[in-house]
């Protein structure tokens, strides 16, 4: 598929209403440009923060996990890491 787009005041371009329906694209989305040797890739940068941590709350929802059980998990884990990579640095040197 080929579209033509125009630069217009300020540098600004519009996506063809057919490719935005097509994709899903609304207004305020983000999007990357990589600019290859003059040849342009445009591609949707995902909301990776938002969809992470609705895959977190639905996955502590599934096993029964509350916020409380997982923040302790965290601190459990962070001291664990803390003594292997500080403490026993220490030890051993």
């Amino acid at each position: 598929m080929v579209e033509t787009l125009q630069v217009r005041q300020r540098g600004t371009l519009t996506l063809p209403a057919g490719l935005r329906q097509k994709y899903g694209i609304r207004s305020g989305d983000t999007f990357s440009l990589v600019d290859l040797d003059g040849m342009f890739v445009l591609t949707p940068m995902t909301p990776m923060v938002t969809e992470l941590a609705r895959e977190i709350d639905r996955l502590r929802q599934e096993t029964g996990l509350t916020v409380e059980d997982l923040l302790t998990g965290l601190r459990e884990q962070r001291e664990r890491y803390y003594l292997e990579h500080y403490v026993g640095d220490a030890a051993n040197g």
